[in-house]
């Protein structure tokens, strides 16, 4: 009787080992995506601050003004990795004509306002290509964990799924937007 109960045991402990496994790296996908999330909303919030600075120097320029605000707007609605992701870069292009623009204006490219939102923005693409790659790398463990067997026979039936990954497109196209200012170095 002993010995029919060790199988029976040794199944159980497996069964617990594993779904706390997936659980934790299920809680660490969801706060590394929350940490995008952050930096996603901050660099939202700027987006408007860059535009009203370049516009005050190139009112004339309404195409480019309403393609950076149409591109946030649809950033904001994005509703999942896949989806935020072609969305965010969308918004990047649009802020990369923005700063483009902005090249045409020697005195807005030396402005004050103008230095520390580029700098602001550079700061926060930096910090979201760390929480990228973060959220990746967790996403790829649990996806992996979820896939393996014997944890798939766990998995599957206590509800854990593949998490999609946090893609920017071509990794030279999401580089953060840069302007010469002109200043010697």
């Amino acid at each position: 009787m002993g010995f029919a109960l060790v199988p029976v045991l040794a199944m159980a402990a497996f069964g617990v080992v594993t779904y706390n496994m997936l659980a934790r790296l299920r809680l660490l996908a969801s706060n590394a995506w929350a940490d995008i999330d952050v930096q996603l909303k901050r660099r939202h919030d700027l987006v408007p601050m860059l535009v009203s600075v370049v516009k005050g120097h190139a009112s004339f320029e309404k195409g480019t003004f309403e393609a950076v605000a149409n591109a946030r707007n649809q950033a904001l609605a994005a509703g999942g990795p896949a989806q935020a992701g072609e969305a965010e870069q969308h918004l990047a292009g649009s802020v990369r004509q923005l700063f483009a623009l902005a090249e045409a204006y020697p005195e807005l490219r030396t402005g004050e306002s103008y230095l520390s939102l580029q700098r602001n923005l550079t700061e926060i693409e930096n910090q979201l290509q760390d929480a990228r790659r973060y959220y990746n790398a967790v996403v790829r463990d649990l996806n992996t964990a979820i896939a393996r067997f014997p944890a798939n026979l766990i998995a599957g039936p206590m509800g854990f799924t593949p998490r999609e990954f946090f893609g920017l497109g071509d990794p030279s196209e999401s580089a953060p937007p840069t302007v010469d200012t002109g200043s010697a170095t």
